[in-house]
């Protein structure tokens, strides 16, 4: 998927139109193991950009999911509640976490592409 975007704390970001889909990346789901719980917020809440926005937990581990940009929450993944495991299982796909609007769309200059992300975590290791 070329279309994503990437934080330096593992999320990816895919714009369309005036919103955004949240997400771990594939790299962040290997660190945690089989995932077993996902913590999403309400709809209509508000995030300032690197606020806490959902809590995922695996059989290893608890980690935190953080707002990308500044946004209110459009629509949760509910498919998460009943099986958490898509997280592991498609992690940029249907594993999503969150929609936030956008409401600063300069702040989606600071996310990296594919490349720089693979590199990010290439250095990481």
């Amino acid at each position: 998927m070329a279309d994503l975007k990437f934080s330096e704390d593992h999320e990816w970001v895919r714009v369309e139109g005036g919103r955004a889909v949240v997400g771990i990346t594939d790299y962040a789901q290997q660190q945690l193991g089989d995932v077993v719980f996902v913590e999403l917020p309400e709809i209509g809440k508000s995030f300032a950009k690197g606020d806490e926005a959902a809590v995922v937990e695996s059989v290893k581990a608890a980690a935190e999911v953080y707002a990308p940009f500044d946004g209110e929450v459009v629509e949760v993944n509910g498919d998460l509640d009943s099986d958490p495991g898509l997280v592991n299982t498609a992690p940029e796909g249907e594993g999503w976490f969150l929609k936030l609007s956008v409401k600063d769309a300069a702040q989606l200059d600071g996310l990296m592409d594919r490349t720089a992300y693979d590199k990010f975590v290439a250095d990481q290791s």
